[in-house]
């Protein structure tokens, strides 16, 4: 860019560029590598910048059942505009991992890694960066589990991770037990470290969760399960907790009795557009139905969609509120395979991914591209409040 063009207007410019040129630009000179690597140009770019929706693809190479990871644009061109990723180096430290959620362009994987500590990778695909977080966890064998969440706070970009540890067996009588290690703590990327949420407004310690979750408008949901005690035992019943992710309050959304009072394998969460979506599968595979929440009020739900078909099950949604769906293709004396379709519910209209999977292996996820984590340094893990540095055994 000229000289002669002063800088305050570059800068302008530059600001309105897409991810990957804006980080090739980088190396033009160091004022413009000053400038983006900056945090508070990070920190506008990913509050002001409206980049296009793009959908995270996962699935298992039928050939190999090698874990793939697509990015397609959500737009008119799908599924032509396809971007292939690989996860940052420290994400190899994670022995089988899995995305727990995505948030603002970020994904946060999370396992054990070889040690049996428990970790969470956030990644950003689209600049290669990644930061690792040593979760704490209880000895192995105990009666207590922990569930994971992930989200960006929208106010001040700043990645957090939530834990919650709760009672795994359902039976144990909770106002009983004098001594149970129930607990929620938050990790804040700006300050490394575990801490106590902000709010007092805990769920409920008879909560048991799944480890589904979804963010919406800065707040994060879960599915849970939760029981009454009455003259026949104890009922189990369905629901939704929520956590929002700048106040840090807790919050439960009760379920229609046709979700809350189903087998709670069978229900996921998902969004539309910016609406909560409960998909509910039928006994013996025998289909799905879709339930939206409407205009944020809770118990508002309407079942928008039903498909009757044991080989479909339902991915996730497109912007403009499409359907996407995983047909699974039975090949007998062979392994059976999956493709992947949007489907728009108004027109009938089938729109194949072109894309050949394993059977039951595919993940969507909404994604954007940004900027977020590049001013983080490479191959750092934060544990107990402290960073370590990685690069030498990841290089090795």
């Amino acid at each position: 860019m000229s000289d002669n063009i002063p800088f305050e207007i570059q800068s302008e410019i530059i600001k309105r560029l897409p991810v990957i040129p804006l980080i090739q630009f980088r190396t033009v000179s160091k004022p413009w590598k000053s400038l983006i690597d900056s945090s508070p140009f990070i920190k506008h770019y990913s509050t002001q910048n409206t980049q296009k929706q793009r959908l995270l693809v996962t699935y298992n190479d039928p050939l190999d059942s090698e874990k793939k990871y697509v990015s397609i644009a959500d737009d008119d061109t799908l599924p032509h505009q396809k971007l292939s990723y690989s996860f940052p180096l420290l994400a190899k430290l994670l022995q089988h991992s899995s995305i727990i959620g995505t948030s603002h362009g970020l994904v946060c994987l999370y396992d054990s890694d070889a040690s049996g500590k428990d970790m969470a990778v956030v990644c950003n695909l689209s600049i290669r960066k990644a930061v690792g977080v040593i979760v704490p966890n209880l000895p192995s064998g105990t009666t207590y589990g922990i569930v994971v969440g992930f989200g960006v706070c929208g106010e001040t970009n700043d990645p957090k991770i939530v834990k919650i540890t709760y009672v795994i067996d359902r039976w144990i009588d909770i106002e009983s037990v004098s001594s149970i290690p129930w607990q929620v703590e938050v990790f804040t990327l700006s300050t490394g470290a575990w801490r106590a949420p902000y709010s007092n407004s805990l769920p409920s310690r008879s909560f048991h969760f799944n480890m589904d979750s979804v963010v919406i408008d800065g707040v994060l949901y879960w599915l849970a399960l939760d029981g009454i005690n009455t003259g026949r035992g104890r009922i189990y019943y369905n629901l939704i907790v929520t956590f929002d992710l700048t106040s840090e309050e807790f919050g439960e959304i009760h379920l229609p009795d046709s979700l809350a009072n189903t087998d709670d394998y069978n229900l996921s969460i998902s969004k539309v557009r910016k609406s909560l979506v409960v998909i509910k599968t039928f006994m013996n595979d025998e289909g799905f139905g879709v339930w939206v929440m409407l205009d944020s009020v809770p118990k508002s739900f309407v079942r928008i969609f039903t498909i009757k078909s044991p080989d479909l099950s339902v991915k996730g949604f497109r912007k403009n509120g499409e359907l996407i769906i995983e047909s699974v293709e039975r090949h007998p004396g062979q392994r059976d395979s999956s493709v992947l379709v949007d489907f728009d519910p108004d027109s009938k209209d089938i729109n194949d991914f072109e894309i050949n999977a394993s059977a039951h292996s595919f993940c969507v996820y909404p994604h954007i591209e940004t900027l977020l984590l590049l001013d983080q340094p490479d191959f750092v893990i934060y544990d107990q409040g402290k960073a370590t540095l990685q690069s030498e055994e990841l290089q090795a």
